[in-house]
């Protein structure tokens, strides 16, 4: 059962003395654009987060970790209550992970290793250094689970992507899109398949799965969410967002509501971590 974390919030630990933190963030919370001369895991072990760079968007929900290489400037978005653990990985690890910011899932042992992280001081001198070099194995050999919503730069497409972030729910075709945006239906096809490396379909599902992890984090229903994100029945919801996520949404509620639950009983105990 995972601990509560014993640090106060991300914002107030200065990189230099607390490279290894958690806290509990609250809904909407937002870290502005940064960058960090080292790589930074993010691990949200309940909530969600999103971390924006030029390239787009990777959100994480439960159970997933975000990695952000040395020198990429980017943005954390927090959704729900969520439980961050953040790890700093020294330079000299750095090489042994992609090079590029990425999504992973997290399995039991990964999992332990960033809550002992992130959860209590060194105990022997070494010992967060052998942690680590089992966070990075453990990731070099997870599959990436990205869930990454691309950003274009062709004004066209941009002009599209913009009317769907302001409203993830909107039922217009591409067609309808492209009159809006001065752009024909075939042209903005093409730019989809080749900007973004991926259909107009598969963009916009990916931003509504994304809007839906916010909502479902705040307690939305999932039958409301569906409606919300665009979806015209529960059913089609479910069987998206099991596609990309890999858990249905009910799970997914569940799972959170599993951890706040065990968070509160282990700070309620006597001598619990603060």
């Amino acid at each position: 059962m995972p601990k509560t974390p014993r640090s106060g919030p991300l914002s107030s630990l200065p990189p230099s003395t607390a490279p290894h933190s958690g806290a509990w963030i609250s809904h909407g919370f937002q870290f502005e654009p940064h960058s960090h001369s080292e790589g930074q895991l993010v691990y949200a072990a309940a909530g969600a987060l999103a971390t924006t760079t030029e390239r787009g968007t990777w959100v994480a929900p439960a159970h997933r970790v975000t990695w952000t290489p040395p020198g990429f400037e980017h943005a954390h978005r927090f959704y729900g209550t969520t439980d961050a653990r953040l790890v700093t990985v020294p330079v000299d690890l750095c090489g042994e992970l992609v090079a590029h910011p990425s999504v992973f899932a997290v399995g039991p042992l990964l999992r332990e290793a960033l809550l002992a992280l992130t959860d209590r001081a060194e105990a022997r001198p070494g010992a967060v250094r052998r942690l680590l070099t089992v966070v990075i194995d453990e990731l070099a050999e997870t599959p990436e689970q990205s869930l990454h919503l691309p950003e274009p730069h062709d004004d066209r497409l941009r002009a599209v992507t913009d009317l769907l972030h302001a409203d993830p729910g909107r039922s217009a075709t591409l067609a309808d899109l492209g009159r809006a945006a001065g752009a024909s239906e075939r042209t903005l096809s093409r730019l989809f398949h080749a900007e973004l490396g991926m259909s107009f379909h598969r963009w916009r599902t990916t931003l509504r799965i994304h809007h839906a992890l916010a909502q479902l984090s705040k307690g939305r229903s999932v039958t409301g969410t569906a409606m919300e994100c665009g979806w015209s029945n529960p059913s089609s919801f479910i069987d998206a967002f099991t596609e990309i996520v890999g858990q249905t949404p009910g799970r997914y509620q569940a799972d959170l509501r599993n951890h706040r639950s065990g968070r509160s009983r282990s700070a309620g105990r006597p001598g619990a971590a603060r």
